[in-house]
């Protein structure tokens, strides 16, 4: 039977009873008609599924799975293929336990480096995210599992994630936080995509209609399932409306009940409804017709597959005199030093958390190596892995005098769990203290020192002078120990490129002045403005000229490769039709003396936009129109070459490499004139460039204010932090259509009475005793069920800023949409009815 078919033999109480889930990870099954449930389960690096008791926040165990490098550590790779093939292991594997929607790829911008979620995210750069997140899609639905593409959209920090508004101009909205989900969608159409908890420019995305519809189908052409974020539903009679399908986890009957009223009143039209419920049989009936829990699963084989995703995603920034790889054709005395060695931190916390089925040690690992090799390996912890225990000089006084008697100090360090969660966000760039003085006593006793970095986003690097060699592990998942004990010894040649610029300091990141931080008392608004627009990593520092600690697409190798003869397949480039092309070919030659692979990049520029280091930037765009980056990543490829072996390199362009977001016009643009074509090693090694005229459109006239009215955006300082004054972004907002909120300076005046509703925060309201008594409950609830490092940290930031809605899934069910009600009213004062509410709940 059909889907449509199916849904028309429903009653109205049963369609609108499928619109949500049975639980925290089944969908409803309506066995009146023979429609059987399916599971969902977490999984952007590895599956996560729960049994038994479960919970979202990933604080309860799962069943043992392969856990992959997370996706800050695979973007790194710039590898699609490599990405396919850790999404093809993690369907197989959601076959093998019954799950058929596995909940991933992320693919938010890293706006910052200090969200908390970085490590589940790819890049700062769209592009990248998009191909990368594609390619994991199309992998893990080639075994027959759907993925779910989150989080839908402009979600790029956890401070209030489920209440905060992310004001942001159309421009930016579309070429930086909307493109990676259209590619992602356009080449792989996941089975469903996850929509976000938070507000774009005022309306939640559960209830965004223009997000959801208008964009997401009408526009991108999607054909699968629109589900919610755990508890991310506002207003779920809007929501069906607006063309959320399916709500998780289940609320108990409330929600709905609520659609099965509106309908009944004439507020809600059943087609949507119907609509809806078509979505959720269809992927039902798909789902079970591939499910194969029988299936075999080869663990073995993912296991190598991690370790060998682990090491291509190896980032080496640094290497002084070929100080890497180790020395292993001589007897060589080594120093491994920093506990993270024997107790790898491998992934972030929170929902995407997974129990490893084995977990590779980087200190294991070499000595398994250094047997054969000769090499004598000698081990000190150097700090304390409790939390925020600060510098031990015991501890680091052994590991420099051990450092000091050996030929090579290996030390490992990084970001504790506790800093990178679900939940929170970071504070600052900075690494433990007792990491720092650890490098730096090393670094004094041996100069011979090689730094491995375990963390999810960049860090500061103060004593990056004074050591010989920094690698960069990333978050290198159950493997990555393996990885990066290949990397070190040179079974495999490092070439791993960042997906995000290091900043050199917090008050350089574009968004410094308006992103949530405790550095200098910065704004703790749920309003999450960004003011930065199009300007997002290296948008903003190359075309600022700040200096950075190291760029994005940055990474050393082993070897050496040569760029030479840049061809381009015509001199002009009319890109009136979508499917035109111009084909950018050169050779590319590994010079050196090892087998290797290049991550090369082809960045387009408007001629006349200032170059990093180069004119001032006060030039930046002079021939412009249009305000826009220096520079901007529009193809990419990895390319593996023998030594002395040279490849002929062919990369296309198509129209949209050209175009930007016409936001008056509403539709994708281009400006008239003549656009520079690099070629580059990263965003600051151009080796090769030409010149392409393009044939533009004229819609840029309508935006010819702009350079009086916004002139910040024209013209960026060389200083930071960057500054953008009300009045400037305010004249961003003004065209942007459907917006319930306009930036006002008068909306932020506080009213004397505050009105609480449905998601008004615990912290909201901890100052009340009605407060206090639901914060104490919910941590001590929690806390019952803490597992694993970062925990407390996350769970104090996710209690703190939950707002009444999602008690109902938050407390297990103790919490009812009745009681959440009752307390509302005796927030507002409205005891009589408060207190008989909760007399009704009792």
């Amino acid at each position: 039977m059909k889907p449509k078919e199916f849904v028309s033999s429903l009653t109205l109480q049963e369609k609108c009873s499928l619109l949500s889930g049975a639980d925290y990870w089944h969908t409803k099954a309506a066995e009146r008609v023979g429609l059987n449930s399916i599971m969902v389960a977490d999984g952007p690096h590895g599956l996560r599924k729960q049994d038994g008791n479960a919970d979202h926040v990933g604080l309860l165990p799962s069943v043992a799975a392969t856990c992959f490098p997370t996706a800050c550590t695979t973007g790194s790779s710039f590898d699609v293929e490599l990405l396919a093939e850790i999404g093809q292991s993690i369907g197989q594997e959601a076959l093998a336990q019954g799950v058929s929607v596995v909940l991933g790829p992320g693919v938010n911008i890293k706006r910052s480096p200090l969200c908390g979620r970085n490590f589940e995210y790819f890049s700062e750069d769209p592009l990248l995210s998009g191909k990368l997140a594609a390619a994991w899609i199309e992998g893990v639905q080639s075994k027959g599992v759907g993925a779910s593409l989150k989080h839908f959209a402009a979600n790029s920090q956890e401070y209030c994630r489920m209440v905060s508004n992310s004001i942001i101009d159309e421009r930016a909205l579309r070429e930086i936080y909307l493109a990676a989900f259209e590619i992602a969608i356009k080449q792989a159409q996941p089975k469903t995509v996850m929509c976000s908890y938070n507000l774009i420019n005022g309306t939640y995305a559960s209830d965004n209609k223009r997000l959801l519809t208008n964009i997401l189908r009408d526009e991108w052409g999607f054909e699968g399932l629109v589900v919610s974020d755990w508890g991310a539903v506002n207003n779920r009679v809007a929501g069906v409306s607006a063309g959320l399908d399916l709500e998780m986890p289940y609320s108990g009957g409330y929600n709905d009940g609520l659609i099965l009223a509106a309908v009944q009143e004439g507020l809600l039209d059943e087609a949507a409804v119907d609509e809806a419920c078509e979505r959720v049989v269809s992927l039902v009936i798909e789902s079970l017709k591939t499910l194969s829990p029988e299936s075999p699963c080869d663990y073995d084989a993912h296991h190598a597959l991690a370790r060998r995703a682990a090491a291509e995603s190896c980032v080496l920034l640094k290497n002084e005199g070929g100080l890497l790889p180790l020395p292993l054709d001589e007897k060589c005395t080594i120093a491994v030093i920093g506990a993270f060695a024997t107790e790898p931190r491998y992934q972030g916390t929170g929902s995407s958390r997974v129990n490893p089925r084995q977990l590779d040690k980087a200190l294991s690992e070499l000595e398994a190596l250094g047997e054969a090799l000769e090499l004598a390996i000698a081990y000190e912890p150097g700090y304390s892995l409790e939390r925020f225990t600060p510098p031990n000089e015991e501890l680091i006084g052994a590991a420099a005098l051990l450092a000091k008697k050996s030929d090579i100090a290996l030390v490992f360090a990084g970001l504790p769990g506790e800093l990178e969660t679900e939940g929170a966000d970071r504070l600052s760039l900075a690494m433990p203290e007792a990491h720092n003085q650890l490098i730096e006593a090393v670094a004094a006793a041996n100069p011979h020192t090689v730094v491995i970095l375990s963390c999810g986003s960049p860090v500061e690097t103060p004593w990056a002078k004074d050591v010989q060699s920094i690698l960069v592990g990333y978050l290198g998942g159950e493997a990555g120990g393996g990885g990066v004990a290949d990397v070190l010894t040179g079974r495999v040649n490092p070439s791993g490129k960042l997906a995000e610029t290091w900043p050199l300091a917090l008050k350089d990141t574009p968004a410094y002045t308006w992103y949530p931080h405790a550095e200098k008392g910065r704004s703790r608004s749920k309003d999450a403005e960004y003011r930065e627009s199009v300007y997002v990593g290296y948008r903003y520092y190359d075309t600022s000229c700040l200096e950075t600690a190291w760029p994005l697409g940055f990474g050393l190798s082993y070897t050496s490769f040569a760029y030479s003869a840049l061809s381009l397949s015509s001199e002009k480039f009319a890109g009136a039709h979508a499917d035109d092309e111009l084909a950018v070919s050169f050779t590319l030659t590994n010079t050196g003396n090892l087998a290797g692979a290049e991550v090369v990049q082809l960045y387009v520029g408007f001629e006349g936009s200032s170059p990093a280091g180069g004119e001032s930037a006060n030039n930046t765009n002079s021939a412009s129109k249009v305000f826009r980056p220096h520079k901007e990543l529009r193809a990419f490829d990895k390319v593996f070459l023998e030594p002395g072996e040279s490849s002929r390199v062919e990369l296309v362009l198509d129209t949209r490499a050209f175009s930007y977001y016409n936001a008056a016009h509403q539709c994708w643009a281009r400006e008239a004139g003549n656009y520079r074509i690099m070629i580059a090693a990263s965003s600051r090694d151009i080796r090769l460039s030409a010149s392409v005229s393009v044939e533009g459109d004229g819609l840029e006239e309508a935006l010819s204010s702009l350079r009086q009215q916004a002139p910040v955006y024209y013209e960026l300082s060389t200083k930071s932090p960057f500054e953008v004054p009300d009045e400037q972004f305010a004249v961003l907002l003004e065209p942007l259509p459907g917006r319930n909120v306009l930036y006002d300076k008068r909306a932020k005046v506080q009213h004397k009475r505050t009105v609480y509703d449905h998601n008004t925060t615990l912290r909201d309201i901890e100052h009340t005793f009605i407060g206090s008594i639901l914060i104490k409950q919910l941590k001590s609830q929690a806390s019952s069920m803490l597992d694993g490092e970062g925990s407390e940290s996350m769970i104090d930031s996710v209690v703190y800023e939950t707002p009444l809605r999602s008690m109902m899934m938050m407390s297990g069910g103790a919490f009812t949409a009745s009681t959440m009600n009752a307390v509302i009213d005796l927030l507002n004062k409205k005891y009589l009815s408060g207190i008989k509410g909760l007399l009704r709940k009792s």
